[in-house]
This record gives structure tokens, C-alpha cells and sequence, in this order.
């Protein structure tokens, strides 16, 4: 599957980042929580815009193999990346 990724951003609540994976020729919102980078990425608690970008860059690899995943469980919907979707099984 051909992903392409575009530009993140930090929703306007500051509660997660955004970010869209288009594959087929569809494009679908995706975003991960802020908890879950805090959990299983190490964004501080509190940081700052940038530094909630930072560690999504640094993540995210991981992050869009999470995201491709559920996106293909659950085609049309949006992806919201939740400290669940991160958990060890």
C-alpha cells in the first residue's frame, strides 16, 4: 500500500496531533492523543506545540504503522491513535 503523509498539526484543544495518510487515493484524518505520546513516546507533560511535533516526528514511523493498521480494520473512519492502540497485546 502507497502511503503518503502530510504536514502534522496540534488539534486547536492541544489534545493530540493530526496528521492525514492517504493510500488509493483516499485521504483520511488521523490524529494521535496526546496521553499516548506522553505514555509511549516521552513528550513531557505540559510541553509546548514544537515539542509536540518533535516527538511526533521522532515516533512516527510507528505511529502511521499503528494508524495503516486500523485504517485498513476500519475503512472510512477516522483514526484516533489512543494509549490502547499502543499497549502491548
Amino acid at each position: 500500500m502507497e502511503i503518503i503523509e502530510l504536514e502534522p498539526s496540534v488539534s486547536p484543544d492541544g489534545r493530540a496531533v493530526i496528521f492525514q495518510l492517504s493510500a488509493r487515493g483516499r485521504e483520511l484524518e488521523c490524529a494521535v492523543t496526546r496521553e499516548a505520546l506522553e505514555q509511549y513516546f516521552w513528550l513531557q507533560r505540559g510541553a509546548a506545540e514544537d515539542r509536540m511535533l518533535k516527538t511526533f516526528a521522532d515516533g512516527r514511523k510507528r505511529i502511521t504503522a499503528v494508524a495503516e493498521r486500523k485504517m485498513l480494520a476500519r475503512p472510512g473512519e477516522k483514526v484516533l491513535l489512543t494509549i490502547s492502540d499502543f499497549a502491548a497485546r
